[in-house]
């Protein structure tokens, strides 16, 4: 689909609607304006409600801070009842999860509204988040004693918050998980621990609230840059803002849970905008400095958002990918058989220049950021991979295994990273001829010159983006950080981050692009319900059901659910079932009359 044929598909569908019987005419359009604004309605419940949990104080769904009196963030301390607490959350991801599916839906009907007043909401939705304590985890107490390890001259990676608070220090004694394990973070994401840290002194309040700054910041860094990165079709940047910033599931699972992944989300979209705005910009032939400057440059950032967190590592990946697409050498149209066969020596620069670029900028960043604690920073982070979420499925794999089977734990763990390790190599391999689609590498040999994705028309196109550059990279990395998800054992709502960051950049109005939408929200939605809260909490009686049936048997299903359904639609061999030919209708020779 070419670019403009793709720009004028929600029009199609709307001309191919027809009238509605009486002489009524009920376009696509009207539908879907009527939808889109029952969708920012219901978002707009979703995020008071969201508001509300952290603006009531501590509760179930919400940890205590201890702080001084009058200090940021702020709450009425209205000590709700873990039914009253557990519900209103519940109920915010409820109309959120609706409301966010109404407006995807109503832009596929052709509705549309302002992107810059859907960003400029967003953000103001995060900052007003950002006031009140976080809740859904107490994720940011950890956070909060690792940078008091840092400021008090202990090494966060081999120092556990206990041990910390045995020597009487206020903030690592406030942390209620994980009270037991040392930093599984970067060292970048420590340095933002300890800055915080040292502005809150001892108050464990301002040094949350401080934390919670630097999340939104990332944040809306990364909405800016969605923005930036999606211009020229209001579409592209209208999704961004819904799928982004004024998304309600992630507004209260990373925004309002003051996560440390918004960190590394913004460096992985801005490595992904410089590849993807800055290489096109860099001709080889005459700049090839520049061109490999531009790709270290990527590579470098992208090393910035692994020395948040290792998993991201994955965007590096993403981007060898990208280049590898888009600068692979074609053979030159027109030439002899030797010629199309054998690309020429010089046509091999540029992918080197891209490949080696990206490389070596993120072999240089991760090696600084094991500088200030060496490489034992990361074993937290490995022994940290070996777990298995309750609301996994390969929990009832790793559970069977040893129960059933007789195999030892340990064992069982061992062959369950395997089995994960597997899936993703699958999803991988399933998603190559999407990509391959995408770049215009599958059966469109020499259409084009390394490099050059203008004016190239793919099947997978969406509306108003062409196969661009943006595209294909954001593509790219979406691919390996969502195969990690579905494959991973280890699973909670907010490390979804990165795939709805990526979702705006990608194609969305053919198949199997068209379905990663709908997947997102199925499994960041199974996640939030499952995990409410995420705390090792004692809930009463009549919320136990909660953690007995929704994280250990639904949510496990529906993570299944879709990671099934992704296979299929990946699948590139489908059965030919027997078509029934149609009955001929007998005539006079047939039937003897």
């Amino acid at each position: 689909m070419s670019h403009d044929a793709g720009a004028t598909a929600p029009q199609e569908r709307v001309a191919h609607l027809g009238a509605a019987p009486g002489g009524r005419k009920r376009t696509a359009g009207s539908a879907g304006s009527r939808a889109g604004r029952a969708g920012l309605a219901i978002t707009a419940l979703s995020i008071v409600a969201t508001v509300a949990v952290g603006l009531a104080g501590p509760s179930a769904m919400e940890p205590a801070l201890p702080g001084h009196p009058g200090q940021p963030p702020w709450a009425l301390g209205l000590h709700l009842s873990p039914y009253a607490a557990v519900g209103l959350a519940a109920a915010a991801l409820v109309a959120g999860t609706a409301g966010l599916g109404l407006c995807l839906h109503a832009i596929r009907r052709g509705w549309t509204t302002s992107p810059r007043l859907i960003l400029a909401g967003g953000l103001v939705a995060a900052a007003v988040i950002t006031l009140v304590p976080p809740f859904g985890s107490s994720d940011h107490l950890s956070y909060a004693a690792y940078g008091r390890m840092v400021i008090t001259g202990h090494n966060p990676y081999l120092t556990t918050p206990a041990m910390l608070a045995r020597l009487g220090d206020p903030v690592a004694g406030a942390v209620q998980d994980w009270r037991h394990s040392p930093s599984v973070y970067g060292s970048l994401a420590s340095g933002g621990q300890a800055l915080a840290s040292w502005i809150g002194g001892d108050s464990t309040r301002l040094t949350v609230f401080v934390l919670s700054l630097l999340g939104l910041a990332a944040f809306a860094g990364t909405g800016l840059l969605l923005h930036a990165l999606a211009r020229g079709s209001r579409e592209r940047q209208l999704r961004a803002g819904l799928l982004w910033t004024l998304n309600p599931l992630l507004l209260q699972v990373l925004v309002a849970g003051a996560h440390v992944d918004s960190q590394a989300i913004v460096f992985g979209v801005a490595a992904i905008a410089i590849f993807a705005l800055g290489m096109p910009n860099a001709p080889p032939a005459r700049h090839p400095l520049r061109r490999l400057g531009v790709a270290a440059a990527a590579g470098a950032v992208a090393g910035l958002a692994f020395s948040v967190k290792l998993s991201f590592a994955l965007v590096a990946a993403g981007l060898v990918v990208a280049a590898l697409l888009a600068w692979w050498p074609r053979p030159a149209p027109g030439g002899s058989a030797p010629d199309r066969r054998r690309p020429a020596p010089a046509a091999w620069r540029p992918l080197l220049l891209a490949v080696g670029g990206v490389a070596g900028g993120f072999a240089v960043t991760a090696a600084v950021a094991f500088l200030p604690w060496g490489l034992g920073s990361a074993a937290p982070a490995l022994r940290a991979g070996k777990l298995v979420s309750i609301g996994s499925p390969w929990r009832a794999v790793r559970s069977s295994l040893h129960l059933w089977l007789g195999i030892g734990e340990g064992n069982a763990g061992n062959l369950v990273r395997a089995g994960a390790i597997a899936l993703a190599v699958l999803l991988l391999v399933l998603f190559t001829r999407p990509l391959l689609n995408l770049a215009g590498l599958a059966g469109l040999p020499g259409r084009r010159r390394p490099g050059d994705l203008r004016g190239q028309t793919t099947v997978a196109a969406g509306p108003a983006a062409g196969c661009d550059l943006t595209t294909l990279t954001a593509a790219s990395v979406f691919v390996f950080g969502f195969a990690w998800l579905i494959a991973w054992p280890y699973v909670l709502p907010w490390y979804d981050g990165l795939a709805w960051a990526l979702l705006a950049l990608l194609p969305w109005t053919s198949l199997p692009w068209a379905a990663l939408d709908w997947l997102v929200l199925a499994r960041t939605a199974a996640l939030a319900f499952g995990y409410l809260p995420a705390r090792g909490i004692a809930l009463p009686s009549g919320l136990g059901w909660l953690q007995s049936v929704v994280r250990t048997a639904v949510t496990p299903v529906a993570l299944l659910a879709v990671a099934v359904i992704l296979v299929l639609l990946l699948w590139p061999y489908r059965p030919r079932w027997p078509q029934r030919r149609p009955a001929r209708r007998a005539g006079p020779e047939l039937s003897g009359r």
